[in-house]
């Protein structure tokens, strides 16, 4: 942007600090500077503004470095015969001296105000003099130099002083980034990532923000645009909505592709690349040249773990005309991030198409149900719950929630929207604000407490965001559907009027968004620090990383937790990575495990075969016979969207992809069949429960939230899994008395036993024979449970060991 034009902004604009704030980002060109304006120049204006941006300017320093995460490297002492010199020249060093000269020295202010000066504060200059006395005390050939110096102190001669050049040579040998810490911190300034696509800077751009609510059409104008260019990309959140535009275009006669993490689908048979593409919006392509380019939800450009991803296609499309979707909260936002790189955009808003009600009675019960409702829960305990319930009042309902493969969502869309389909009901959790074309009348949340991740990367559950709220009620009513009006309510009276609050809020503007560091500069930073593990390197980048006021750091906690789990298997760099930024769930154990298994595989350079993933998976599987299985393969299908994932990165190594899709439909399908018998599946559930032969299919972080975790209290023992299996027996469920649930009996006899053997753990025969000798020790009057384990003692009637 010319220097013309930003003052003219600046003179026009009703807000003239935000533009000044821009015009200088723009001089500045993203210097330290550019930071600092956003810090002291909010609500300046005029020539003080100025004024106080030049001070900030000057005056801006970078951060120091979080050095807890500095981990020194171990310094063995190589034997080159310069000890035996030193020795010779000398003599052999007393030890016990020479502990009391490096202790002299380690309590010399004047050298503790030294090393701070070149990078060693507090925790690091007794971290490296910890590793200093442990090198000269435990070496048996020092250097020569050193050997004389030392022996000098021990015999009186020299300044202690005089022993700082030989500590922080080692303090530079332990902790390399000492020597580097200037070109770290430019390989981690994220100051201006405008600059880091040139391609996108070489050409004028055009931005059209279509902004509204939920329903009124925004996307759908956006669309028409991409459909009538002559190339076209179009960024979306999720894959069923780069399915969806992947279809309509083509039903269109518009050639399109469809490029997802896990799946390339060409148009052309020859599988030459189409005009236009329709992708998540990770897998968007920066340097690819494109008439009209379309980025939907663009709000999420401020999520704290996928936020870098919108971020990078706003700036680094290559495209003519961009068009972003979203909500009107991020207009000001996103129209002083384009300032800063000197293009102009449009607004374009828009109201709701259809009307949405906020009723002024709750359901209460679910026999208030009727034809069109959505019920919306949290997590899966409540979806299974309600959903049972629902069809033991003799109504069908569909069920749809995230874990839930793409294909068996659009079968219950597709069940759930279909009017000629006895199946009118809709269980859901808020995987429905996106992606999904259905014909609600009414959405009812059934709690309004969700859990969230915060900056710290720290789960929590709180009460959902005004954005959230709007996103899931906007579903009810859509203008293509059979119903013309929305309502909104919740289940339980208490709820309703904190609903209506939250919704009367206005929705938070944007005011930074998410960055990622890339591949290259991981790889320059392990150039610099070649022993630091990926996760260590990750740490130092992001503590010495510098953002100005518009960005933050995205949340890359996943990220580490994966390459800890790898660390101990040999990667070269940029494959280690690759693996790292896989989009596996965590919380999945089966899912975590065929990641390692994957890794192992690859490290040995041996490929991942079609039967070895069989193998592993144990295809083919069968349907669920209880939530348990459903839940077992539902991380299946997990583990063959990670194989597909990997093989678009390592083709080589993963060469069976198509194989591998083949048996995904496949299961898909058997999913699909589990969802349709949910209910014989959770009642199945129940028996296995109450006959001690099942466990609790519900994941550890799936605890249901409604009326379970008030604000004024935390999380106890109870509210566990294993604690609410546990007590089973003892009560009824949270709400039982509302749904309708039998106190279930954990306690019969042989439940601990029959476990045992169908886990494995047991044989039959052996089982046989602990209960022959429980029947032999009874019939003689004796207890076998108060044996002592490995003791050879028995403790009798009065509490006493006693020996055999």
């Amino acid at each position: 942007m010319s220097l013309k034009r930003c003052l003219f902004l600046l003179s026009r604009a009703p807000n003239r600090a935000r533009c000044l704030r821009s015009t200088v980002a723009v001089l500045c060109k993203g210097s330290a500077g550019a930071s600092a304006v956003q810090r002291h120049c909010t609500g300046e204006t005029g020539a003080s503004g100025f004024i106080s941006c030049r001070n900030a300017f000057s005056s801006s320093a970078a951060k120091p470095p979080d050095t807890s995460l500095f981990v020194p490297l171990h310094v063995k002492a190589t034997d080159n015969g310069e000890g035996s010199i030193g020795a010779e020249l000398t003599q052999p060093l007393d030890k016990s001296e020479v502990l009391k000269v490096l202790n002299r020295f380690y309590k010399r202010k004047e050298m503790q105000r030294l090393a701070a000066e070149n990078g060693l504060d507090a925790r690091l200059f007794h971290q490296a003099f910890i590793s200093f006395r442990k090198y000269v005390l435990e070496s048996d050939a020092l250097g020569a130099d050193l050997h004389i110096i030392l022996n000098d102190f021990c015999c009186g001669a020299g300044h202690v002083d005089d022993l700082y050049p030989y500590f922080m040579r080692h303090a530079k040998q332990i902790f390399p980034m000492l020597d580097c810490m200037e070109d770290l911190r430019k390989i981690s300034d994220l100051r201006v990532p405008a600059n880091w696509y040139p391609e996108a800077r070489a050409i004028q751009r055009k931005i059209i923000f279509h902004a509204g609510p939920t329903n009124s059409g925004k996307t759908h104008h956006a669309i028409q645009r991409y459909l009538t260019a002559k190339s076209g990309v179009y960024c979306g959140p999720l894959k069923l909505l780069a399915h969806e535009i992947f279809e309509k275009s083509n039903n269109a006669n518009v050639p399109c592709d469809l490029v997802t993490g896990e799946e390339r689908t060409f148009v052309n048979p020859e599988g030459k690349q189409s005009s236009h593409v329709a992708c998540t919006i990770e897998m968007c392509s920066v340097t690819t040249p494109y008439e009209v380019a379309v980025i939907d939800e663009i709000q999420m450009i401020r999520d704290l773990s996928r936020g870098w991803a919108w971020t990078r296609a706003l700036l680094g499309l290559c495209a003519e005309e961009i068009h972003v979707c979203g909500e009107a909260a991020a207009i000001d936002f996103v129209t002083e991030l384009m300032y800063s790189t000197g293009e102009e955009v449009e607004i374009r808003n828009y109201k709701r198409l259809t009307s949405m009600t906020v009723l002024d009675h709750a359901v209460e019960s679910l026999d208030n149900l009727h034809p069109g409702d959505c019920v919306v829960c949290f997590n899966k305990n409540d979806i299974y719950s309600i959903s049972r319930q629902i069809e033991a009042r003799g109504l069908e309902c569909a069920v749809i929630y995230g874990s839930l493969p793409p294909g068996t969502k659009l079968a219950q869309a597709k069940k759930f929207n279909d009017p000629d389909d006895p199946c009118k009901i809709l269980v859901a959790t808020d995987a429905i604000g996106m992606g999904l074309n259905l014909s609600i009348k009414r959405i009812i949340f059934n709690s309004l407490v969700k859990p969230t991740v915060n900056e710290k990367g720290e789960k929590e559950m709180d009460t959902i965001t005004t954005s959230q709220a709007l996103q899931i009620a906007g579903r009810a009513g859509r203008f293509s559907s059979m119903f013309k009006e929305g309502e909104v309510t919740t289940m339980h009276r208490d709820d309703l009027p904190v609903l209506k609050e939250i919704l009367s809020r206005t929705v938070d503007t944007i005011e930074t968004a998410g960055l990622h560091p890339t591949a290259e500069q991981i790889e320059m930073f392990a150039y610099h620090l070649p022993d630091a593990t990926l996760s260590n390197l990750i740490d130092i980048f992001v503590s010495l990383s510098q953002v100005d006021g518009l960005y933050f750091v995205c949340n890359i906690d996943d990220f580490k937790f994966l390459a800890d789990m790898i660390q101990h298997i040999p990667l070269n760099l940029r494959s280690r990575y690759v693996f790292c930024t896989a989009p596996i769930n965590r919380k999945q154990p089966f899912v975590c495990t065929s990641f390692l298994k994957f890794a192992r595989q690859f490290s040995r350079d041996e490929p991942l075969t079609f039967d070895w993933v069989c193998r592993h998976v144990r295809w083919p599987l069968v349907a669920p016979r209880n939530i348990k299985d459903l839940v077992h393969l539902e991380a299946v299908h997990l583990t063959l969207d990670l194989y597909l994932w990997l093989s678009y990165r390592f083709m080589d190594m993963f060469p069976d992809a198509n194989l591998i899709r083949d048996i995904q439909k496949e299961l898909d399908n058997i999913i699909q069949e589990g969802v349709r018998n949910i209910t014989r599946l959770i009642r199945a559930s129940e028996t296995n429960t109450s006959s001690g032969t099942g466990t609790d299919a519900i994941p550890d972080d799936d605890i249901p939230l409604h009326r379970t975790f008030p604000k004024d209290r935390g999380l106890n023992a109870e509210d566990l899994p294993e604690a609410r299996q546990q007590k089973q027996g003892q009560r009824r469920i949270r709400g039982s008395k509302m749904l309708g649930y039998r106190t279930l009996d954990t306690r019969q006899d042989g439940s601990l036993s029959s476990r045992l053997v169908q886990e494995g753990l047991l044989s039959t025969d052996l089982l046989e024979q602990l209960q022959r000798e429980w029947a032999a020790s009874q019939a003689n009057g004796e207890d076998p449970w108060k044996e002592t384990a490995g003791s050879g003692r028995k403790i009798n009637s009065k509490g006493k060991k006693k020996n055999k």
